[in-house]
């Protein structure tokens, strides 16, 4: 038996060694790439990656994701394995809120942080021979997006303020992409009526918002405009649509607003984003996740499954959209639904550190006024924060080598599909693209803490995963899972979530019961409430302005209550709640409708 059972494990470990193509069905937000290190805050002497502002298009079955100070982009052709790109001719500075678009053969984008810009385009992507117009657009530009309608005119919009409305204007490709007359202002924010779009952390600052982020897509003759608010550093970042039978308008508020949200979970936000046909023509949706730490604009990639209903109604499921979801090369039932099952496993579980950086050491961050500040002395960076499903939290090693180790007690047997390894930038010292970065480690499992087999080995891992996502070939039972550490990039082993998705082999949560939600006399807000369900981890609350439309939804650790603060005043909406906990998911609540 001890002999099969080494068999049964080699295959695994060559397979999952981190030498080769993934070969995943799954995926987990963040999108796992080698994101850049920001060289644009050097004077303070923070090392932060971010990513940012994505503009994904997909040109000759290829997907490129321009991506903000990036020095470059990335090519997939799975939205599994992205390979980045460092461009013939590029932007010195770095692209800044890029906007790309496919014209006929060529790829087009906008992206110069001056804010003064020509387009410039390419027929070769993949070597990037980026060739300039010459011509540079006589308007001050801000976020911009490029848009190339069925009859091949180019249209530019752009903006990027707490002030000014989206404005949108009409470009010659025939006379170097110069605009044809004069930007006209397309839409505004009116937080006063539409609650999501009102600024801060779960939409609680009455500071003027932040209209930004367009991206325009065209779907059965309705022009979906979207735009982000109310601001990118906050949990509530997200994306609203307005629409239009043309590409200037008039344009006319969607009622189901926000369409990209995702106020809860490990990681949040959901705005700026940008929307792409994949190549079986089923919707995706790139947005812009804030993990702020290092400083305000620290940031990350989430994908997303998007479409349209019958009607027109565009969504973007975000429902347990930081847990596994298929892959747009693996067939579904339904694409909205691509949700893998994986439930989380190592949620609030035991865990256990060889190591943990010394007392006193301080994290030096970039502070609100743009100068490197510290940290508090006794902020904690024990092993707790590795499973506490908050990205912002995480657990120091005091150095970085092979000697260090963490494991996670699941409690009792469970079946383990993947896993996922969430690294931090703690006190780094690296800037702009550096070469032959990558992360390295062992991971273990054990059903009696005490006889361990290898699950993972990434000892010998060529890649550069800050956000490292492993689909097992074959699902695992354990109780234990172990990190053994080998090589990472910075002074300091840090990782803000060891993650661990299967099932559990026990009873679904119940379904809860003595729903209410109470409108609040402010519109814009809902108390909503549920009875607390025993062996519950979390809760997921959906809503939408029809029953079979509940496209908007947000996750809720622990908590029976919610404060939803993102309504439209002149909306009625419908409501359910389901549990779910390691074994899945409870049937939905009844549900409400609320005036």
């Amino acid at each position: 038996m001890r002999c099969l059972v080494a068999f049964m494990i080699a295959p695994l470990i060559f397979a999952q060694n981190g030498l080769e193509k993934r070969d995943f069905k799954t995926y987990c937000n963040p999108v796992d790439i080698d994101y850049t290190y920001m060289a644009l805050h050097t004077h303070t002497g923070v090392s932060y990656r971010a990513g940012a502002d994505p503009a994904v298009i997909n040109f000759k079955g290829k997907y490129y994701m321009f991506v903000t100070r990036s020095f470059g982009y990335w090519v997939s052709d799975d939205m599994s394995n992205w390979e980045f790109i460092t461009p013939q001719n590029w932007y010195f500075n770095g692209s800044n809120a890029p906007a790309a678009a496919v014209e006929g053969d060529e790829v087009l984008v906008a992206a110069d942080p001056s804010g003064r810009m020509a387009v410039i385009k390419t027929d070769t992507p993949e070597v990037g021979d980026w060739q300039t117009q010459f011509g540079v657009i006589p308007i001050e530009i801000q976020d911009p997006a490029l848009f190339v309608d069925d009859d091949g005119k180019v249209y530019l919009y752009e903006e990027s303020s707490n002030v000014h409305p989206l404005h949108g204007v009409e470009l010659d490709p025939d006379n170097y992409y110069m605009p044809i007359g004069e930007e006209q202002p397309l839409i505004s924010l009116h937080p006063e009526k539409h609650g999501w779009e009102r600024f801060g952390e779960n939409h609680t600052s009455d500071m003027a918002p932040y209209l930004e982020g367009p991206w325009m897509t065209k779907h059965n003759g309705t022009y979906y405009l979207q735009y982000a608010a109310p601001g990118t550093e906050f949990n509530v970042y997200a994306d609203g649509v307005y629409t239009s039978d043309s590409p200037l308008g008039p344009f006319e508020y969607a009622p189901y607003n926000p369409v990209s949200y995702k106020p809860g979970g490990f990681l949040t936000g959901a705005g700026h984003g940008s929307t792409v046909q994949d190549n079986n023509g089923n919707y995706w949706h790139f947005a812009t996740m804030p993990i702020s730490v290092n400083y305000k604009f620290e940031r990350r990639i989430g994908l997303f499954p998007a479409g349209f209903e019958e009607d027109g109604e565009m969504y973007v499921n975000t429902a347990y959209g930081d847990y596994p979801q298929f892959l747009p090369g693996t067939d579904v039932d339904e694409h909205r639904n691509r949700f893998a099952g994986w439930m989380l496993l190592s949620y609030n579980k035991k865990t256990t550190a060889n190591s943990v950086i010394e007392k006193g050491i301080q994290q030096r961050v970039i502070g609100p006024t743009m100068e490197p500040v510290l940290t508090p002395k006794d902020t904690e960076y024990d092993a707790t924060k590795l499973v506490d499903e908050d990205i912002s939290t995480f657990w120091v090693a005091n150095g970085n080598n092979d000697s260090l180790q963490v494991s996670i007690d699941l409690g009792e047997k469970m079946k383990v599909n993947a896993l996922q390894v969430n690294f931090q930038e703690f006190n780094a010292n690296l800037f702009g693209r550096v070469k032959g970065l990558k992360h390295q480690f062992i991971i273990e499992s054990s059903l009696d803490g005490e006889n361990w087999k290898p699950l993972v080995d990434y000892s010998e891992n060529l890649r550069d995963q800050p956000h490292a996502y492993i689909e097992l070939d074959e699902p695992a039972d354990a109780r234990y899972i172990r990190y053994k550490n080998v090589d990472t990039p910075n002074k300091y082993l840090a990782i803000s979530e060891f993650r661990i998705f299967g099932k559990g082999y026990g009873k679904l949560p119940k379904q809860p019961s003595e729903f209410e939600v109470l409108r609040q006399e402010d519109k814009r807000n809902a108390e909503v409430s549920w009875k607390e369900i025993p062996g519950a981890m979390g809760y997921v609350l959906y809503w939408g302005i029809e029953k079979e439309k509940l496209n908007n939804s947000v996750m809720i650790y622990a908590e029976n209550q919610y404060e939803l603060r993102a309504l439209n005043v002149d909306q009625n909406y419908y409501f359910q709640v389901e549990a779910f906990s390691e074994n899945g998911i409870s049937e939905r609540s009844e549900m409400l409708h609320v005036e």
